[in-house]
């Protein structure tokens, strides 16, 4: 009976002033409106910044890295095995780049229930014949359908047909490479690599990650035709591409095979730790300011109740008179604070969604990022879950300090006029 009363009390006393209660309840909304549009956007941005270069990213790479023998042989010859032995220019083992066994070291992999998939590459440093002009470049042999099912490279084909790379012969070249050397889709180009093998190619296509020193010097081609441009056998494969259900496990994962299959190996998380690191940098910010704004809010509602107090005084004594006790004025007081959050809060995640929807579809086209044809935005159930809690916390904490005065009031000074 006690609870009804008090909400019937509360809603008196809100629509007794109405105006700065709905002032209070739309600097809530405003607040959770922009936390909500803020964050979406922000972290939708950061996924797309992100998805430019960890899309295209093996969580592991498998590779053998060219380097000197740390044998040497003066080190093993006892004569010198006392004395402090210096080496100057020391040249690189005659070790290949091709991976030894790949075929074995892929199904050993794909059969691990860590794996999602696996991905064979080979990456030939060539030149691209132009007239009399030769600008050097990378051709990525790859296995087309794992490519696309992996690394999300169909995304990036801003022209011609990905699935005609499957063909002998073809290449999909690097938008600033085709630049370079005025090729259109349809054209053939002849490639010479660093052996001096000459090839002539179609190009199928145009490929554009969005990363300008990436796009000037890498095109793509099936295995089959990189294979037959080096002359190499078909099991020649300089890198195994690895991706993984857990991204967290990779660094991990990738010492565990490095000591079990020999070769040299490379992690996401170690490799483009700056990714990760901006990333974090950019959310927090995010936070940072919808959280201020949520708590300059609360401010407000402060200041509305506190002034509600003093305007009520001549209420609150009388309320006490009649039995009410110093808890029962609380909860009042706080009732309002909460009733403001809710109601404040509701429509501002409302309104955020709507926002969110807005933002996403504002055009936004660059040359840079063809295939991205709207601002992104990330609409994680989070953002909307922390900013109705926050405001209810917030309009709680501004409530809870002058229901306790509220409480505190003394009934004989009030209606003795002091």
């Amino acid at each position: 009976m006690k609870w009804s009363l008090i909400i019937e009390l509360s809603k008196a006393l809100m629509f007794a002033r109405i105006k700065q209660t709905a002032v209070a309840a739309v600097g809530v909304m405003f607040s959770i409106t922009m936390f909500v549009a803020l964050l979406g956007f922000m972290n939708g941005l950061n996924t797309m910044l992100d998805g430019l270069v960890l899309n295209r990213t093996p969580h592991i790479r498998f590779y053998n890295e060219i380097k000197p023998n740390p044998n040497q042989p003066i080190d093993q010859t006892l004569e010198f095995s006392e004395s402090l032995n210096i080496i100057r220019s020391i040249k690189p083992s005659t070790s290949r780049l091709a991976i030894h066994d790949a075929e074995k070291i892929i199904q050993t992999l794909q059969a691990d229930p860590r794996v999602l998939g696996v991905s064979p590459k080979i990456s030939s440093q060539v030149f691209f014949n132009v007239g009399t002009i030769d600008l050097t470049g990378i051709v990525n042999g790859i296995d087309v359908e794992k490519e696309a099912q992996l690394f999300a490279f169909t995304d990036y084909i801003t022209s011609g047909d990905y699935s005609e790379l499957a063909q002998t012969n073809t290449i999909i070249l690097g938008k600033g490479a085709a630049d370079r050397m005025l090729a259109d889709v349809g054209d053939v180009i002849q490639v010479t690599t660093a052996q001096g093998n000459r090839i002539q190619l179609k190009v199928v296509g145009y490929y554009q990650s969005g990363l300008g020193d990436f796009d000037n010097s890498n095109s793509f081609a099936s295995l089959t035709t990189v294979q037959k441009m080096l002359g190499e056998s078909p099991s020649y494969v300089t890198d195994i591409q690895v991706k993984l259900k857990d991204l967290d496990l990779a660094p991990d994962m990738a010492k565990e095979m490095e000591k079990i299959f020999g070769i040299d190996a490379d992690d996401i998380q170690t490799v483009n730790a700056q990714f990760e690191t901006g990333t974090q940098i950019r959310t927090l910010i995010s936070y940072a300011v919808g959280i201020t704004l949520l708590v300059v809010s609360g401010f407000g509602i402060y200041n509305i109740l506190n002034m509600m107090i003093y305007e009520k005084l001549d209420t609150i004594a009388i309320l006490k008179a009649i039995g009410f006790n110093g808890t029962d004025v609380n909860r009042i007081f706080i009732t309002i604070a909460l009733s403001i959050g809710l109601i404040g809060g509701a429509f501002g995640l409302i309104l955020g969604f709507l926002a969110c929807l807005g933002i996403d579809q504002v055009p936004f086209e660059t040359d840079a990022l063809p295939t991205i044809k709207t601002f992104p935005v990330d609409y994680n159930p989070k953002y909307y879950l922390i900013g109705g809690s926050f405001s209810l916390i917030t309009t709680y904490l501004a409530g809870f300090f002058p229901a306790r005065k509220a409480s505190s009031v003394d009934p004989v000074d009030i209606i003795r006029g002091k």
